[in-house]
């Protein structure tokens, strides 16, 4: 037995009442055509990966090792922040 690949030819009008069924043929690895104004287009099942988000750097970097591990915090006063110890 062969495993023969028949494509498929629709129409754009022809497309439009059946796009299920050139989809589920696409799905099957069937190679399908549609034509609109003498060009032609090759509907085909995409397999690529989603790109992934770039992972940016921190706009703030922490230079004291306690302000990370949370040992610290601030208070608003009139001048502006100030930081203190969490352990008063």
């Amino acid at each position: 037995m062969y495993n023969v690949q028949v494509s498929k030819r629709y129409t754009v009008a022809h497309v439009r009442e059946r796009l299920s069924d050139a989809l589920d043929e696409a799905e099957r690895g069937m190679p399908v055509y549609i034509e609109r104004r003498g060009k032609r287009f090759r509907l085909s099942l995409a397999t690529e990966k989603p790109h992934r988000r770039a992972v940016h750097k921190p706009r703030i970097e922490v230079l004291d090792s306690t302000v990370t591990a949370g040992l610290w915090s601030w208070d608003v006063t009139a001048k502006g922040l100030k930081f203190r110890s969490r352990a008063q």
